[in-house]
Formats: structure tokens, C-alpha cells, sequence
């Protein structure tokens, strides 16, 4: 079920009137409640998602329920590891095999020559998501930051439908104890600031990310038939899928954050004006916040420590800030990193290009980390050009590797980014050619070719990109707007300071109302024929 569909539109408000309903006496029951609406939820397009993942969560929550039983007590520390590492091996299978088994196969094709048949896999909602929340605790368990849990509350935390199929990717610990309240209160603000949340991102995901889709998939699959995509249509394919995404992503992860709003959760932030970001490392600290936690704390984390301590235990430096030395900052940061953006790309897509996606992404941090440990003293970072000149190299950056992450194989990126540095010549279409005049006979002398493609399309492309980049770079987002209500864990309870201006601070009051009401009714009349999430994919 969508978000932004219709169905979901009544299946909220039925949910959410139960859980309050029957949590001012029966806070047990409540939760229940919640539990079964949340399956119902994601069993709606298939009871298959719910006979495929179920048994993967019971076992995981025995494997849980033994660690945690064993746990503290070391004498038995070898076998709560035993029960983690079987825990781990089985979560990795399973989403290998239902995500996976098809791109292994036809990888083992290509290199051997064999010609072995996949047969169609099922591929769970949101298994990749549901994966990483079930790893992460079961570490959290052995790591005893959870001591005690029962089934009810191991179900809210994997079930709860806000953040189910696409993140945010939630600890344990950050949401159940708002669950454990003596009875469940409607709070109005809450609601307000749920409903809010909810209508903007409802507003991004369906009046931008999906305005710009048609556009941007014209010439993805242009290119992906092999046709020649020139040089302004290659850079608006790569600028605009950008902005779909990060409307899309933004627009969901606000939805996502609004919804839990409406029972009383605050969920973690997950995305935070990424495309203002002005390093590489900022970037990620802002797109998929929560993923990038998971990646540094489950995978970077663990491998830089081990290295380190191999380091020391040969008697070797490790990163010592400026007086680094090479080997040490190739050992103990690049390889470290390499590995684990090339695995947050294969993350994304079970495909070639997003491992080249995820490794471009693995060097960029890397000579990001590099420039910080030895950059000369008189760097211009901190000044207002060298933020700026920051901030392009970034977006460029972010851009070219998302033509891989769009692309339909290595071979369609490729053409694109031919068009993209000119290699594919310059093209307008004959209709805009023809209006402007004698600019028009001048480009053409200057080597621009005319082509009969649609001069609307061309131009409400353009549109769109030029209105959407000035909505990504200039206005604070969503988080900041409501900051004074602390949208999201980790957000603050006072506004700041881009969210100063009285124009930009939520506050529940009449024109607010006005506002959101306005935004609501203006997506709800674009629904149609609902689009899915990008991230709902992985």
C-alpha cells in the first residue's frame, strides 16, 4: 500500500482512530492493533510479503531471545557469538538469495560461459530495510544496549508500517520506550505536526518528483535503446533525475517521519538538504542519514578498528591526523571505505552499475578524507568562494555518479556521459530553433544541431529543473521549518537559523492551517495513478 494512494487515505485514519481509541484503557491491545494494521499494510499488495518475511523474523527473534539469555555471562560469550554470527550469516542469505540470486547467476554466466536459468524470486517489500533493522538487533543485543524485550515490542519495532518498507533504519531503543507509556493520549500538537509533515511530503513526492519522472525517463531510455543523447538533454537527464530523487526521497522520508508523528513517535531524521551539502562527507551525513549510520557503525567502523589494531600489533602507525602516513591512510580509511560504499551501492541495486555507483561514491569520501588529513594550512575551505567552488564540485560529483545509479546498464550510463562532456554534439529541438530567430541561425552556425523532438518536452524538462534546483538550494527544508516541535530525533526544539524568518517557522495556527490544508488538497487532486517510491525498490 502507497502512501500516496487512495486506499492508504482510508486505512490511515481507521488505524490511527483505533490506536487511541483502545489505547486509553487497553495500552496492550493498542499495540496489537498497530502490529496487525502494519501487516495488513504490508501484505496489502500480496499476503506472499507477509509468508516470506515472517518466519525470517521469528528466527530472528529467537536468536535474539538466546543472546539475550546468555548475554553478560562469560562462559557462555562463545556461544551468544555463535548465535550472532548464525544470525548474521542467515539475514545475509536470505537477502541475498531473494535480492541477489539472479544477479549472481547471470555474473557466473558471463564469466564462465555457462548458461544456468534463475527462476523468478519474489522480491519482499522493503527486505533490504527490514534486513538491516533485524541485524542491527541482534548486535544491539549482544552489545546487551537492549536488556529486555518480549515478542509485542520486538513486533512494533519491525513491523510499525511509518517506517516499514523504506527507513528510516531505526535502533531499537530509539522508538520502543516511546511506545512504553502508562496509556495512549491524543496529543493535537502531534497531530498538527504529523498532518504537516505528511502534507509536504505528500506535496514533493507527487507535484515534483513525479512531474519530472516523464521527463527524465525519456532519456534514460533513450539512451538505454543506444540513441545518441546530446549534450543539454544529457545534462538535464542527469540534474533531473537527481532532483526526482531527492524529492522523492525527501518527500517520503517526511511522509515516513509524519506518520509515526500521529501516534506519538518521533522517528530519526533521515535526510537534511543534502544538495547544500559542500563535501562529500557532508553530503552523506545529509542523504540517508540513518543508512549511513547503519554502514559506519555495522561495517566501516568494525573493519577500521581491525585494521588498526593488526597495525599496531606489527608495530605500525595508524591515522594520526596530518602526520598520517600513506600506508596507514590506504589501510586503516581507503580500503575501509572502498568496501563499504561499493557494498552500500550493490545495497541499492542488485546490478553492476550500482557497485560503480557505490565505488565512485567510496573514492570521493576518500579523497574528501584525504584533502582534510593533508590539505595545506592556507586552504580557502572557510571562505565564501571556497564554499561555493565546494559546493560545485559536489553537485557534479553527486550527478555523475547518479547517472550509473539511473541507468539501466554500464552501457546506457556510458552514453550518457558521452553527452554529458560533449562527445554526442549539441541538439535543440527545430521548434525552439525556430522561434529564436536569428539566435537560432547563430547556434546552428556555432555547430548546434536542430532535431525534431518535441520542443515541450524540452522546455517543461528545463522548467522543471531550473524551479526544483532553486527549492533544494534555497529555502530551509521541512525540518527546519518545524523545528521548533522537534520534528525528528536529533532536531532540536528551536528553530535555526535559516528557519528564522517568521514566513519559514511552522506554528499551528489559522494560516498554517491554511497552508497545509492548500498543499494537502493540491496533492490529493494529483494522485491519479499513484507512483511508487524509488527507495520502495530496495
Amino acid at each position: 500500500m502507497l502512501f500516496n494512494s487512495y486506499p492508504f487515505l482510508v486505512f490511515l485514519p481507521v488505524v490511527v482512530i483505533g490506536f487511541y481509541v483502545i489505547g486509553g484503557s487497553f495500552k496492550n491491545w493498542s499495540l496489537r492493533w498497530l502490529i496487525l494494521s502494519s501487516l495488513f499494510f504490508y501484505g496489502w499488495w500480496s499476503p506472499l510479503n507477509i509468508a516470506i518475511i515472517l518466519p525470517s523474523v521469528l528466527l530472528n527473534y529467537m536468536l535474539a531471545r538466546l543472546m539475550s539469555r546468555w548475554a553478560g555471562n562469560a562462559e557462555l560469550r562463545l556461544r551468544t557469538d555463535l548465535a550472532l554470527y548464525a544470525g548474521l550469516a542467515f539475514n545475509l542469505c536470505f537477502l541475498g538469495y531473494f535480492k541477489y540470486k539472479g544477479f549472481f547467476l547471470t555474473t557466473l554466466n558471463d564469466l564462465t560461459g555457462t548458461s544456468i536459468i534463475s527462476a523468478a524470486t519474489i522480491l519482499p517489500l522493503g527486505i533490504s530495510f527490514i534486513t538491516f533493522q533485524k541485524i542491527a538487533f541482534l548486535f544491539d543485543v549482544r552489545g546487551q544496549r537492549i536488556k529486555s524485550f518480549d515478542f509485542q515490542d520486538y513486533c512494533t519495532f519491525v513491523f510499525f508500517f511509518p517506517q516499514l518498507i523504506a527507513g528510516p533504519i531505526v535502533h531499537y531503543n530509539e522508538i520502543l520506550p516511546q511506545f512504553r507509556k502508562p496509556a495512549y493520549r491524543l496529543d493535537w500538537n502531534d497531530i498538527a505536526v504529523g498532518l504537516a509533515l505528511f502534507s509536504m511530503g505528500l506535496f514533493k513526492k507527487l507535484i515534483f518528483a513525479d512531474s519530472i519522472a516523464p521527463y527524465v525517463s525519456g532519456f534514460y531510455d533513450a539512451a538505454a535503446s543506444g540513441d545518441r543523447v546530446a549534450l543539454l538533454q544529457a545534462w538535464l537527464a542527469a540534474i533531473g533525475f537527481t532532483l526526482q530523487i531527492y524529492f522523492d526521497f525527501s518527500g517520503y522520508s517526511d511522509m515516513a517521519i509524519g506518520l509515526a508523528r500521529l501516534f506519538g513517535i518521533r522517528l530519526p531524521a533521515n535526510f537534511n538538504s543534502p544538495l547544500k551539502a559542500t563535501s562529500i562527507i557532508d553530503f552523506w551525513t545529509r542523504w540517508h542519514m540513518t543508512l549511513t549510520r547503519f554502514l559506519t557503525a555495522y561495517l566501516y567502523n568494525p573493519m577500521a578498528l581491525a585494521l588498526t589494531r593488526r597495525r599496531a600489533a606489527r608495530s605500525l602507525p595508524g591515522l594520526a591526523g596530518s602526520r598520517t602516513t600513506f600506508g596507514a591512510f590506504v589501510v586503516v580509511l581507503m580500503l575501509p571505505l572502498l568496501v563499504t560504499m561499493s557494498l552500500a551501492g550493490l545495497w541499492h541495486g542488485a546490478g553492476w552499475n550500482f557497485v560503480i555507483f557505490g565505488t565512485l561514491h567510496g573514492i570521493y569520501l576518500t579523497v574528501n578524507h584525504g584533502w582534510r588529513l593533508f590539505r595545506s594550512k592556507s586552504s580557502t575551505d572557510h571562505t565564501r568562494i571556497g564554499r561555493f567552488t565546494a559546493a560545485i564540485l559536489v553537485l557534479g560529483s553527486v550527478l555523475f555518479a547518479n547517472v550509473f545509479f539511473r541507468s539501466s546498464s554500464i552501457q546506457a550510463a556510458v552514453v550518457l556521459l558521452k553527452g554529458m562532456v560533449g562527445l554526442n554534439g549539441i541538439t535543440l529541438p527545430q521548434s525552439v530553433v525556430d522561434r529564436l530567430g536569428t539566435v537560432g541561425g547563430w547556434l546552428e552556425g556555432m555547430g548546434v544541431e536542430p532535431v525534431w523532438w518535441s520542443g515541450y518536452s524540452f522546455t517543461m524538462a528545463l522548467s522543471w529543473v531550473v524551479v526544483l534546483l532553486v527549492v533544494a538550494l534555497v529555502p530551509p527544508n521541512t525540518l527546519q521549518i518545524l523545528a521548533e516541535f522537534e520534528p525528528a530525533l536529533g532536531t532540536g526544539s528551536r528553530p535555526t537559523r535559516s528557519a528564522k524568518p517568521t514566513a519559514f517557522v511552522w506554528k499551528p495556527s489559522v494560516p498554517w492551517a491554511f497552508y497545509t490544508g492548500g498543499i494537502a488538497a493540491t496533492s490529493l487532486l494529483s494522485l491519479g495513478q499513484p507512483a511508487a517510491f524509488l527507495y520502495w525498490q530496495f
